[in-house]
């Protein structure tokens, strides 16, 4: 069987590669609407961040996502945006023992 191309993705805090299915995309629409992207198919400009809260964390202390995507984000969103990071985390490392 042939073995299937794995998409890589950079995190933009970190600058590491990772397999996209390990990041979180944010994606920001033609609106300028930003938001969690979990299926990572939204339409609009994507930037992925690896599911750590302290990238997450980084990435509000630095805003990264409004130079990134080019807008300006509430401190609500980076808010949100962390703690769904610290969720799927949590709720990763616990089906992972199973």
């Amino acid at each position: 069987m042939k073995k299937r191309k794995i998409p890589m993705r950079k995190s933009v805090v970190s600058g590491e590669m990772f397999p996209k299915k390990e990041l979180l995309r944010i994606a920001r629409s033609k609106e300028g609407v930003v938001s969690i992207d979990p299926t990572g198919k939204a339409p609009g400009r994507g930037a992925y961040l690896a599911l750590e809260p302290k990238e997450a964390q980084e990435a509000w202390d630095k805003k990264v996502f409004d130079r990134v995507l080019e807008t300006k984000i509430s401190d609500e969103f980076y808010q949100e945006l962390l703690d769904y990071v610290t969720h799927q985390k949590a709720r990763k490392e616990l089906f992972a023992n199973e």
